[in-house]
């Protein structure tokens, strides 16, 4: 076991998208910082990652919209096909700018633009607490070594040590689970440029094509087995999702059975309670979290990995407007320091409340009429969802997240 102490201006937790967006949002602004990653490598947890109006203005303001554009095609529209009974109801909406992204790719894109040695891997947290003398946090790392920090940010995901350390409520889950997987047309898939949702009961299959030859799929069911976070055998998960499509068209069936093994992935749908963000504290001295480790939600409105990098744009905005001469502040001391990191992050949580609050709440709802065996439940969801958001409204993904 390693030992020692080290000192940095900036420690982010977690090497997915928002810490590694978090990492290069700052690194825009000239802040300096350290992610630290548990796993050994740098992760894209799932196949792909839709990514609508609202994280393209997000990627462009961290400088890499331009590169991940060219390896998408766009998507301008939705259709949804409903089966009730034995009608089929089908339903389209356009969209403003939608692609697909490959998760590799985006990950790729984020973390080539990082100084070298921004990010270290195979660093597990095993514990966080406060300097007793300076307030700021400290971490214990599994290899014996501690790092104290300036400004601690979480983007841990759903499992987030920062969050716990902040008394942050636990995730609720729905009685469903999700497998998305990747498939290749070495000769193209010659597939409508459209996200085409099919929808049965409590059951939903989506495909998207991510570019002319590869297409991200998903299904979305009932599953009562709670015990699914551990790994799963990719035979094991194709043949549990071509299980849920056996009566779904042959092209469907097809598409599952020929995908790519080591892009399925199984996931249960969790997300943090609306309560849990009016009431949540999301900061603490110069401690603060986002992405998945702030509001967890389920993947109902697409919404997961675009707030997230929202998330990193307005924090390292107020970081940067607060210290405008950087973390070091002159000649500052580590008290006037302490208050302008505090006053920031501060600034970030109230401005992304509301935002999140609102989604939080959309997702949840939407969630609800899915997948509730309540008639009242469903009902009283879509009623909120028509008074408060406007029934299906994509207006959510037309917030611009302001400027770096």
């Amino acid at each position: 076991m390693r030992s020692g102490e080290e000192h940095h201006d900036v420690v982010i937790v977690g090497g997915g998208i928002c810490g590694l967006a978090t990492a290069l949002a700052l690194h825009r602004k000239g802040v300096k910082s350290l992610v630290l990653e548990r796993s050994d490598r740098i992760r894209a947890t799932g196949a792909a990652i839709g990514v609508f109006m609202n994280g393209w203005c997000a990627l462009d303001r961290l400088g890499v919209g331009a590169v991940l554009r060219d390896k998408t095609i766009p998507i301008p529209e939705i259709q949804e096909v409903w089966h009730r009974k034995s009608a089929m109801q089908v339903k389209s909406t356009r969209i403003e700018e939608f692609r697909c992204l490959k998760r590799t790719d985006l990950i790729q894109a984020l973390f080539d633009n990082l100084p070298v040695d921004s990010v270290r891997l195979g660093c597990q947290i095993v514990a966080v607490e406060r300097d007793p003398s300076t307030s700021f946090p400290i971490l214990y790392v599994h290899d014996g070594i501690i790092i104290k920090a300036k400004v601690l940010i979480g983007c841990d995901g759903s499992n987030s040590v920062i969050s716990k350390s902040l008394g942050l409520g636990s995730l609720n889950s729905l009685p469903n689970c999700v497998i998305r997987g990747l498939t290749n047309y070495p000769n193209g898939h010659n597939l409508e440029s459209h996200f085409l949702r099919h929808l049965d009961g409590y059951m939903a299959f989506g495909r998207i094509p991510i570019d002319d030859n590869l297409v991200h799929w998903f299904v979305d069911w009932p599953y009562p087995n709670r015990d699914i976070d551990a790994p799963k055998d990719p035979k094991f998960l194709m043949e549990l999702a071509m299980q849920q499509i056996k009566d779904y068209p042959a092209e469907m069936i097809e598409m599952v059975k020929s995908s790519d093994p080591s892009s399925l992935n199984l996931t249960r749908i969790r997300y943090r309670s609306p309560w849990h963000l009016v009431f949540g504290n999301f900061r603490r001295g110069t401690m603060t979290v986002a992405g998945d480790a702030m509001h967890m939600m389920g993947p109902f409105l697409g919404q997961g990995g675009c707030v997230a990098m929202e998330d990193a744009v307005v924090l390292a905005r107020n970081l940067a407007q607060a210290m405008p001469m950087g973390l070091e502040g002159g000649r500052v001391g580590d008290g006037e320091l302490k208050k302008r990191i505090e006053t920031a992050l501060e600034n970030y949580v109230r401005e992304r409340k509301p935002r999140v609050l609102k989604l939080a709440m959309q997702s949840m709802l939407v969630g609800i009429l899915i997948s509730s065996s309540s008639k009242i439940k469903r009902l009283l969801s879509l009623a909120l969802l028509l008074v408060f958001f406007g029934g299906a409204s994509l207006s959510y993904t037309r917030y611009d997240c302001g400027p770096l």
